[in-house]
């Protein structure tokens, strides 16, 4: 429906939503499959890796730590073990491209606090994300962090965010052993009829 002109356009601006990312988050993070003068294609694989001996950190306290920022996370592991595949579509504005960037800024200061030992390597900000409301306005709070840095890490969490019904599930045990909230098949013959 776009024709050819459109859909060119729409990949030269993806490609160059992704490239404005790799540029922005140079120097904090990694990227993987740069080209020889570091340019990138539609996608943006972040290196997270070396967190893990840095840090403790794993990719996937980096992407849940983006829900806390009101972000969905982006695909984790995936062409890489242990990296973010980022891919910014042509629809998203600059404002956008630059809100995630912030976040990922910094949730590298939160790792850096880590790596300096100023923050738990097992109690800290990215270990508990994401941290639902729930949470934030329960009675007891047990973390060595604010309940402000944990639910409204930016400006821009107070203005608009999403809030996660629930804290850190185990996912790896949730992919095993699938739980259907359907009604019984026998519901769906009945309302056929």
């Amino acid at each position: 429906m776009m024709g050819r002109d459109g859909l060119t356009d729409a990949t030269k601006i993806a490609i160059l939503n992704a490239n404005y990312i790799a540029k922005r988050l140079t120097g904090q993070f990694g990227l993987v499959y740069a080209g020889q003068r570091g340019l990138i294609a539609h996608e943006c694989i972040v290196e997270t890796r070396g967190f893990k001996a840095s840090a403790g950190v794993e990719v996937e306290d980096i992407a849940k730590r983006l829900i806390d920022y009101g972000f969905h996370p982006p695909t984790v592991s995936f062409p890489v073990a242990g990296t973010l595949m980022v891919e910014p579509t042509e629809s998203e504005p600059k404002a956008e491209l630059d809100r995630f960037c912030d976040a990922m800024l910094a949730i590298r200061e939160e790792i850096r606090e880590i790596e300096q030992g100023k923050a738990h390597k097992q109690n800290n900000l990215l270990k508990n994300a994401p941290h639902p409301l729930a949470d934030l306005i329960a009675e007891k709070w047990d973390r060595p962090y604010s309940r402000e840095r944990a639910g409204f890490p930016t400006v821009a969490t107070r203005e608009h965010k999403v809030w996660p019904p629930v804290g850190r599930i185990d996912n790896a045990y949730g992919d095993r052993n699938l739980v259907c909230t359907c009604p019984p098949m026998e519901s769906y013959a009945a309302a056929a009829d």
